[in-house]
């Protein structure tokens, strides 16, 4: 089986080699990137499954190198942020990072989170061939087989976790799912911890989709709420 590329994009040489020494531990092909246009540049030769990038870049930052990769192919996108700000996960999630990691972190997460984001990736391409190519619920329209998403006719651009969590909504329809078990199914984290990473990827499917999208159950979760 060809083995899975990664490209970690990191200025300091320390972090980027021990994330670049455990990662190929694991099995991935891994490529390194110190700067904003060295990353846009070698993911655009290298074509990787998937980006652990750093936010703070010479060149251009992180955010940008996110919008401008999103925007050629989408991939997932494991964000490394210095301080752990709300407002920061937010603009990262807004321009298409897909999970994040606050530093200083342990290889051993990072490398279960890159394990993860690859499982849900492999999972949603199986369920696009087996179960049914489109998704209609009231004016939203979910095509699993192209990875897109419509709401009243108007197409928009979301990540691959965030299309992963709308699909799992979609599949239980104003059923409440809590975030714990929306961590274990769509996340593959089974120790319910990171529920600001479900929190942020709602704010972010609002923001794409509408306010109403999502109804929010207070100290429970969340549920699909779509009109006709």
């Amino acid at each position: 089986m060809t083995e899975r590329r990664i490209l970690v994009v990191e200025d300091e040489r320390t972090i980027a080699e021990s994330v670049a020494a455990r990662l190929r531990a694991e099995g991935f092909v891994v490529d390194i990137a110190r700067d904003g246009p060295g990353a846009v540049e070698a993911f655009r030769s290298g074509r990787p499954e998937l980006v652990v990038l750093d936010v703070m870049l010479p060149g251009f930052d992180g955010l940008e190198v996110c919008r401008r990769i999103q925007a050629d192919r989408p991939v997932p996108v494991l964000m490394l942020t210095a301080r752990d700000d709300e407002t920061d996960l937010l603009v990262g999630l807004a321009v298409g990072a897909d999970d994040y990691l606050t530093k200083p972190f342990s290889l051993r997460e990072l490398a279960a989170r890159v394990h993860a984001l690859l499982r849900r990736v492999d999972r949603a391409a199986s369920a696009a061939r087996d179960g049914a190519e489109i998704l209609r619920i009231g004016n939203l329209e979910i095509n699993q087989a192209e990875r897109r998403v419509r709401r009243d006719g108007v197409e928009a651009h979301l990540t691959p976790t965030e299309f992963d969590l709308l699909t799992h909504f979609a599949n239980r329809p104003r059923t409440v799912l809590p975030r714990e078990r929306l961590l274990a199914d769509v996340w593959g984290w089974a120790d319910g911890s990171g529920t600001r990473t479900v929190d942020s990827h709602v704010k972010a499917l609002r923001r794409k989709l509408g306010a109403d999208l999502i109804r929010t159950v207070h100290g429970v979760g969340y549920a699909l709420e779509v009109r006709p």
